[in-house]
């Protein structure tokens, strides 16, 4: 059974931890697409990770985690997570897979991408500034440097030379040095060699051998370049298709999958929220759900669940289930909103706007629901919650038209309910 687990908002839903639970009934965890702007956040064993560009199951002895070819790499990002957790006891050894074909984040990535952003004024995307834009775009426009190119000392040089001198000419108050880009990514491929391979291959002759496949997306499918609020996405397909696109695999590869999704609604950046909260909810929500990005810090916006969006997410990645995150975070809440349609114009609209401005102008339509008082902090079964708790999940996947399998009351992998008679207890072990 090979299964895909991606964020059906806008991020942030919480995939770290739903992965690392899954983990140990796999054998490979291979990444399809972003870069070290996405962090997944896993707690175990008392300890917090952030990771960044390794697989979230990297954290579990005997996994192989894989780098697909639709992640873009900054080789010294990848560099400092390992060694990280080596500090924290956790070696990678040979457990590492990164593909040939996946693009470098470069030292102009970085420079261009700031440069990119102040340019763009009011229209600013609100990214993390670390390069990735920057390399997609170089990966579209067939001037990439990608992680096979680093064993081809003339092939690399060409590419580095060119790409720098053409950074050069559009940054004039500086000059980066050609020569200590190219030092520095020989000695970068001393290092990553041994880990570099053929994915595709790979993941074809895992499969063959009856080895079972879990694909970690990054970001959301509200964030996927092509089915996101463009503009203000990511650069890569966060959605299903990028399994495919990302890994060289076919789509019968995939046998199930799994979208992640918060009891509520964040987004990081610029672009419409049609349920943001501001003043004391809206705090509320970020306070204690400690809305504040893994890699940046950055405050998240909140707003009540909305169900029109996780209609088009279910639609688009063809979601057998969900993972809900932080019901917790409700605890205490007199009142609940759900957003089930929005208004528009003075029309009703209950499905996903693909025009921004359009969705810029929607207002939400809620249904109320009761909050509950007994807490569901640190809950691990579906009895133990509040009937409250039960009648909002419920009235959520009546909604959102799948089951919410699986429920996260806490940040511990054990704080996590999965519910025997769903269709993803299987992959839980279960």
């Amino acid at each position: 059974m090979n299964i895909a687990v991606l964020g059906a908002q806008w991020g942030d839903e919480g995939k770290g931890k739903i992965v690392d639970l899954l983990t140990p009934n796999f054998s490979i965890v291979a990444r399809y697409q972003g870069g070290h702007n996405a962090g997944h956040t896993v707690y175990a064993g008392g300890r917090k990770f952030v990771l960044r560009l390794l697989p979230s199951g990297i954290l579990h002895d005997g996994i192989t985690c894989v780098i697909g070819n639709g992640v873009v790499v900054d080789p010294q990002a990848l560099f400092a997570e390992i060694d990280e957790l080596a500090k924290a006891g956790i070696s990678i050894g040979d457990r590492l897979i990164v593909s040939d074909k996946a693009h470098l984040i470069l030292p102009y990535h970085r420079e261009l991408d700031l440069l990119s952003e102040a340019r763009r004024g009011e229209r600013r995307i609100g990214t993390t500034s670390r390069g990735i834009g920057p390399a997609y775009e170089d990966k579209i426009a067939r001037r990439g440097v990608r992680v096979g190119d680093m064993a081809n000392t003339d092939t690399l040089s060409s590419a580095i030379r060119h790409n720098v001198e053409a950074r050069n000419r559009l940054i004039g108050d500086s000059v980066m040095d050609a020569d200590q880009v190219l030092a520095d990514l020989r000695a970068a491929w001393t290092r990553m060699a041994p880990w570099v391979a053929d994915v595709s291959l790979f993941l074809s002759r895992a499969r063959a051998d009856g080895r079972s496949i879990m694909f970690e997306g990054a970001q959301g499918t509200l964030l996927d370049i092509d089915h996101g609020t463009y503009p203000y996405v990511t650069s890569s397909n966060a959605t299903i298709g990028g399994v495919c696109t990302g890994l060289g695999l076919p789509p019968r590869a995939i046998d199930g999958v799994l979208g992640v999704a918060k009891a509520y609604t964040t987004r990081v950046g610029e672009g419409p929220l049609p349920t943001e909260l501001t003043g004391d909810l809206g705090n509320r929500l970020r306070e204690t759900g400690q809305e504040f990005g893994a890699v940046t810090g950055r405050p998240r916006r909140c707003g009540w669940y909305d169900a029109v969006a996780l209609r088009y997410a279910v639609r688009v990645n063809g979601l057998d289930a969900l993972a809900l995150t932080k019901l917790d975070v409700l605890d205490g809440m007199e009142e609940l909103q759900i957003c089930t349609s929005y208004r528009c114009h003075g029309k009703t609209l209950t499905e996903f706007p693909g025009e921004i401005a359009q969705l810029g102008a929607c207002e939400p339509v809620y249904e109320s629901l009761p909050g509950w008082t007994h807490p569901t902090a640190g809950a691990r079964r579906y009895a133990d919650l509040p009937k409250a708790a039960q009648g909002y999940i419920a009235r959520l996947e009546e909604l959102t038209g799948v089951p919410a399998a699986v429920l996260s009351t806490g940040s511990a992998r054990e704080d996590t309910i999965i519910r025997d008679e769903s269709v993803a207890a299987a992959w839980f072990g279960k």
